[in-house]
């Protein structure tokens, strides 16, 4: 059992990036910036991240990582090369491709997650910038063995209850 802390579309924040990480520090096994952090890869806020670049990005960050935790294949992209603001077909033919169980992306600035042909796709939204809700949100995903269990947070730390889902995927 797992868990992976997932935040994304940070836009040039600092000290909130640092705030996230030392809370959770202790309880995640892997943290993931889904890209558009506006920093330096080596800028001492994405210590600790596993980071992407997005459209917003210079200085060399991977496009896509992928990564594998407790037996689930995880990808990661920030989505602005998938046009994931139209439409998931592109992503998915991606995620299919790489064989991930969950497939991590931003750029919509849009939280959302859910499950396709088994893969889970998730989106935390954003910190800085959120689009269609008024919380600033980033996600934590529980590994369990059979399902994954998706919190929600607000910038500040709360847990928004009424969005916490679990998924079974493959």
């Amino acid at each position: 059992m797992s868990k992976v802390l997932v935040v994304s579309d940070s836009h040039g924040m600092t000290k909130e990036l640092e705030v996230i990480r030392e809370r959770h520090l202790a309880d995640v096994d892997l943290m993931i910036h889904c890209g558009d952090s506006q920093l330096d890869p080596d800028h001492k806020s994405l210590m600790g991240y596993f980071t992407v670049g997005g459209n917003c990005d210079f200085g060399g960050f991977p496009l896509e990582l992928v990564t594998d935790l407790s037996g689930k294949k995880i990808f990661i992209t920030h989505g602005h090369r998938y046009s994931v603001k139209t439409s998931l077909m592109k992503l998915t033919y991606k995620a299919q491709e790489s064989g991930a169980d969950i497939v991590c992306f931003g750029h919509s600035h849009i939280l959302g997650a859910e499950v396709i042909d088994g893969t889970l796709y998730l989106n935390p939204g954003s910190i800085r910038l959120p689009r269609q809700r008024v919380e600033k949100t980033y996600v934590i995903l529980d590994l369990q063995e059979k399902v994954i269990r998706m919190t929600v947070y607000e910038l500040n730390g709360k847990e928004i209850p009424g969005l916490a889902r679990d998924f079974k995927v493959n």
